[in-house]
């Protein structure tokens, strides 16, 4: 329990690497996540199909077929 492990010390090594790894990095990674989230939400409103109003109606009634054949 109390042991450190190599996998315990790989992940305090990347985090501390994110933390400590050079000037601004934090910043950089906060900054480039808000230009990804920003052009997602670009791309979404982007992608609205545009309807074009043509004024035609549509029947919601069903329509019954003619039998072709005769019942006696």
């Amino acid at each position: 329990m109390g042991s450190v492990g190599p996998l315990q010390i790989i992940v305090v090594a990347v985090v501390a690497l994110i933390l400590f790894g050079g000037r601004g990095k934090i910043s950089s990674v906060m900054g480039d996540l808000a230009k990804g989230i920003k052009s997602f939400r670009k791309g979404l409103k982007d992608d609205d199909p545009i309807i074009e109003d043509k004024g035609e109606t549509i029947d919601g009634t069903a329509r019954r077929e003619k039998s072709t054949s005769t019942e006696d």
